[in-house]
């Protein structure tokens, strides 16, 4: 008998190996080298999962299905494909790779799936928020290079969500707050009021949400504020601002997205404080952040 099921055991991997090996040669003739290595590796990677967790019929059909949900659920306003790839780390994961640690560089983080193209320009010292509410916030740094350079006229994108935990395309009516771009002057410095970031839960009425209430895992992010900083002949900065003392930095970020290096102190100042450029708020208290970006070099 056990002679009999070891040989069946035998068989059953062969079987599978040669599916594996026919499947990986089926992309040899591919003329892109580089799409060849990614066919071939990812086929490697697919079906050795597969085979390890010994995956039924039954739960393929039901992965088929939730995918498909994902992109029934997709549309122009939302990223669904890219929720999931954050709450799997695979987000991180591919900027961690794709952003190797270069000397003093500011630290790379996931771009998320509420970037949009073309944000208003505002100048120097401009309000981003628009009609996004919450606690007024002044932020301000240099862009320079790992040698301590400044980088004048490097392009910043800036976005966030409102008080209530929502992103400005999160709301129906085309509403365009909490997002805008600028451009760092001759000395490479910027300065902006925007809102003092507060924790929110990642869109979690699709099927990725559903994924995490089934694996007993939240939905919550922790406070930031996104930054998107490109110059010439330096590398693409993506990254965020995370809140020191946000009790949600204890909790865990549900996309994997903190890094030590990117908490910050938002100063915060009682109602009637001086504000840096005068601007009356008002009775509001307001706070301050000071985050400076350095970027790599394009080729590292």
């Amino acid at each position: 008998m056990q002679n009999t099921s070891t040989e069946n055991l035998d068989e059953q991997t062969a079987i599978e190996r040669r599916l594996v090996d026919s499947v990986v040669a089926s992309f040899g003739s591919t003329a892109d080298p580089r799409l060849r290595e990614l066919m071939q590796s990812l086929t490697r990677h697919l079906h050795g999962f597969i085979r390890e967790v010994r995956l039924s019929e039954e739960e393929w059909s039901k992965a088929i299905g939730f995918l498909t949900a994902v992109g029934h659920i997709t549309d122009e306003r939302r990223q669904e494909f890219i929720l999931l790839s954050d709450v799997l780390g695979a987000s991180m994961q591919t900027i961690a790779v794709s952003n190797p640690a270069y000397k003093n560089a500011t630290e790379a983080t996931v771009f998320g799936p509420f970037f949009v193209e073309d944000a208003p320009e505002v100048a120097l010292g401009g309000d981003i928020a628009g009609s996004a509410t919450g606690q007024p916030c002044w932020i301000e740094g240099t862009v320079t290079d790992t040698a301590g350079n400044p980088v004048p006229g490097a392009r910043i994108e800036v976005w966030q969500n409102d008080e209530d935990g929502f992103y400005d395309v999160q709301y129906p009516d085309g509403r365009v707050a909490g997002r805008a771009h600028l451009y760092a002057d001759a000395q490479g410095r910027y300065r902006f009021w925007g809102l003092t970031p507060v924790p929110y839960p990642i869109q979690s009425d699709g099927p990725v949400g559903r994924m995490l209430a089934a694996t007993n895992r939240s939905p919550m992010r922790a406070a930031h504020l996104h930054f998107m900083v490109t110059a010439e002949g330096l590398r693409t900065l993506v990254t965020h601002i995370f809140v020191a003392g946000d009790p949600q930095l204890e909790r865990g970020d549900s996309v994997f997205g903190v890094k030590e290096s990117l908490i910050k102190e938002f100063v915060e100042h009682r109602p009637g404080t001086p504000t840096p450029d005068g601007r009356d708020i008002g009775d509001r208290s307001w706070s301050r952040c000071d985050f400076g970006l350095v970027l790599a070099p394009e080729r590292t």
